[in-house]
């Protein structure tokens, strides 16, 4: 066997003990917050850095188009999403004028009300700005719902809910992150769909 496939064979047999250790009933709270937002009418935020900052986005669109299909949508309702890592010019402001640790909480400020939802997606769970946004958005009284990897870090006790990824390695953590975008978002299809 070349070297190659048996980093590939480690990889995605560590990733599949990754999974496996992913507590279900937290992925199905996540399905439910999302349903809850949608059918009350909320708007969800999604926020991450790096790697989670283009899951974020991702996520955005997914929730906000995929869940429609493919075709005309008609006059069914649209689902506000929006990831607050998209606008570039207004996260530079913010981190050049007064901040970076600032630069989704100020967001959030303008932009969610209380019900709403908040999703941060984070592998060490310890980046200021997270955390900043989280204590934000319960301020403004925003349901938190997190995304998180290794031990969950800070963010695990300001969180009102989360999905667990319990391993020390970012690659399987954002695998398992983008994976639970594209369940959430398939589940919330079949919901739409059902009416």
């Amino acid at each position: 066997m070349r070297k190659q496939d048996e980093f590939a064979l480690d990889y995605v047999s560590g990733l599949k003990q990754a999974l496996d250790l992913v507590p279900t009933e937290q992925v199905a709270a996540l399905m439910q917050r999302l349903v809850d937002a949608y059918r009350g009418g909320k708007k969800v935020f999604v926020i991450g850095n790096g790697g989670s900052a283009a899951t974020a986005s991702h996520m955005a669109c997914d929730l906000s188009k995929t869940i429609l299909g493919h075709g005309p949508a008609g006059d069914r309702r649209r689902f506000r999403v929006m990831a607050l890592t998209d606008n570039i010019p207004l996260v530079t402001a913010w981190a050049n004028d007064v901040c970076y640790e600032c630069v989704f909480a100020e967001q959030l400020k303008a932009w969610a009300d209380p019900g709403d939802l908040v999703i941060v997606i984070t592998g060490s769970g310890n980046s200021r700005n997270i955390i900043d946004a989280v204590k934000m958005a319960r301020t403004l009284g925003a349901h938190t719902f997190g995304l998180l990897g290794f031990n969950g870090g800070e963010t695990k006790d300001l969180v009102d809910e989360y999905v667990m990824v319990p391993v020390d390695n970012y690659g399987y953590v954002e695998d398992i992150h983008m994976m639970l975008d594209h369940l959430a978002t398939a589940y919330l299809r079949s919901v739409v769909s059902d009416g």
